[in-house]
This record gives structure tokens, sequence and C-alpha cells, in this order.
């Protein structure tokens, strides 16, 4: 159950990596002095391809949290059975997908979509979790 873990925390720094790796050039090119950054929504000058990949690395520090807690709590109580490590393995690859969709398709709807099912999968993962707690 923290394998996945591992490999969602992998895909954020990749994120992490790609995001500085598109916006600092995109703002040396636009002449940004970096402390102009020092509110939020002040680079929205920045092109899309840049804000995107930020958009995404702040999105990998929202939901995933409640994936993280609930594979950790999964791993202590037991409850870490085949069926929940399928289920966050197809998280992790239902963020994977999301990341991609936003910053290489960007296309909405896919995103979307890849957010609506990672949200289910998720569920799925606390719902077996208080069924377990109250089948003891």
């Amino acid at each position: 159950m923290l394998v996945p873990v591992l490999a969602l925390v992998v895909w954020t720094l990749i994120v992490w990596g790609w995001m500085y790796a598109t916006r600092i050039p995109a703002m040396k090119k636009a002449g940004i002095d970096p402390q102009s950054a020092i509110h939020p929504g002040s680079l929205t000058s920045l092109p899309a391809g840049a804000r995107v990949v930020a958009d995404n690395y702040n999105h990998l520090h929202e939901q995933p949290t409640l994936f993280y807690a609930l594979a950790v709590y999964s791993h202590l109580v037991g409850a870490a059975d085949g069926f929940n490590i399928a289920l966050a393995w197809g998280y992790v690859g239902l963020r994977v997908l999301h990341s991609l969709a936003q910053i290489v398709l960007r296309r909405v709807v896919v995103r979307f979509s890849m957010f609506a099912l990672s949200s289910l999968v998720l569920a799925a993962i606390a719902l077996r979790n208080v069924w377990a707690l109250l089948a003891v």
C-alpha cells in the first residue's frame, strides 16, 4: 500500500521539476522579476504552457493528501489487502493521467473525467476502510 504512495510522491517531484523547467524560462523571456511573484496570481502574464504545470503541481498537493492519509491508515490497520492496493495504484494512475490531461492535452473535460474517476477510487478506498473497521 505504501509503494503507490511513493509513486505519487515521485510523480509530484517530476511535475515540480517540469514546473521550474517551464516557468523560469518563461519568466526570463517575459522579463518578469522573480520578486514580482510574491503575490498569488501575479504570473498570469506567463504563457498557458508555464501556468498549467504550476496549476497541476498545486493540484497534486490538494486531494492527494487524502490518498496519503488513507494509504497510511490502510497500512497501519491491516486493511492493505490486494484490492485496496489495486485501488491505490488505480488512483495513482488516474492522477498521472489527470496531470497529463491538464499539462499536455489541456482538455478540461478529459481532466475533469480523470479527477472524477480518481475521486471515486479514493471514496472506494475510504469506504473499504470504514467497512473493515465496522466488521471487527
